[in-house]
């Protein structure tokens, strides 16, 4: 048997360096190493549980620990930012909200979801329109006549100033030529503050998701008038639709999904996205969100791309008619 000369030792060398150069380790058998799922939200909330089984998922399938890390701040711009700003090597994700179609307009940073690679959308929940469980109003019609005979007497909470529900009851008195002055928003810390100062008589309308609302229905002291979607929703099929009700198609929900910096191979992006896709159908992801009454939302990389960029044309439309945006 002849040995390798020294000589063909250092070609072939030089041979495997070419070629490792040519296919980065990124995106050979990714992946090789721990991943970072980045969370713009505090820890027990629900972008941080979804973000959490989510991560206890996608590890069964990549066989590398994927690791949450909550980074506050900037309402949502720092750890937007963060993953925006991460080495695009698939190692670096994040779980991206509603609020990035909503930031920019805001002043508040430059980012949108076009700063991004969408993996997959995973999650929606759409506004509703509740009142007090004693409240005269039996339909959402009800109300909005009443909003319209008078402007200015009813006021509503959910989430701060500019949020995802004022916008939610804004577009809808805008899509029913209604002034959105005519209600006031009250600003709170969240949905939970909201309700409660409804039900304690404070304002009239916290227009949140069901899942936040649900414990308060469930007790008897609310009840929803309809869901701002074009299907009603699996935790409460019986609440009618904007369309059903009153013929309109608007829809406002808060959302959420994985998405990674922008760059990243294009084999890497498509291993995550596979894996996201397998994790958002699965029994265990599914019987998870449904316990905490989330609505399970998937769409691929191209139709989360074109679902953002829907997203934040309507977020800005309505925040320049309600005067919040720069």
């Amino acid at each position: 048997m002849t040995r390798p000369s020294r000589r063909s030792l250092i070609a072939g060398a030089f041979a495997a360096v070419a070629l490792a150069a040519a296919f980065p380790a990124s995106a050979q058998n990714y992946p090789t190493r721990p991943i970072t799922l980045i969370v713009p939200w505090g820890a027990g909330g629900g972008t941080d549980a979804t973000a959490r089984i989510l991560a206890s998922l996608m590890e069964k399938e990549l066989g590398q620990p994927v690791n949450v890390v909550n980074r506050t701040g900037g309402s949502g711009v720092v750890g937007h930012a963060a993953i925006a700003a991460a080495p695009p090597d698939g190692y670096t994700i994040g779980l991206a909200t509603v609020e990035i179609g909503m930031m920019h307009w805001q002043g508040l940073t430059e980012l949108s979801g076009a700063s991004y690679t969408p993996i997959g959308l995973v999650n929606a929940d759409p506004a509703s329109v509740n009142v007090r469980a004693d409240a005269p109003y039996k339909t959402v019609q009800d109300l909005l006549a009443a909003i319209k005979a008078n402007p200015g007497k009813f006021k509503a909470s959910g989430t701060g100033q500019g949020g995802i529900w004022h916008l939610a009851i804004a577009g809808l008195l805008r899509d029913q030529k209604i002034d959105p002055a005519s209600v006031a928003w009250v600003p709170s810390n969240g949905a939970a503050p909201g309700l409660q100062d409804m039900v304690a008589g404070g304002i009239e309308i916290a227009p949140v998701s069901l899942p936040e609302a649900r414990s308060l229905i469930d007790a008897g002291k609310v009840k929803s008038l309809a869901i701002m979607n074009d299907k009603p929703a699996a935790l409460y099929p019986n609440v009618p639709t904007l369309k059903s009700a009153i013929g309109s198609d608007w829809q406002m929900a808060a959302w959420r999904g994985i998405v990674a910096p922008k760059g990243i191979p294009a084999d890497v992006r498509n291993k995550l996205a596979a894996t996201v896709q397998k994790v958002a159908n699965s029994k265990e992801y599914t019987d998870f969100m449904a316990s905490r009454g989330f609505g399970v939302v998937y769409a691929g990389p191209e139709d989360f791309g074109r679902f953002m960029a829907k997203s934040d044309a309507e977020l800005g439309a309505t925040m320049k008619a309600v005067g919040i945006a720069k």
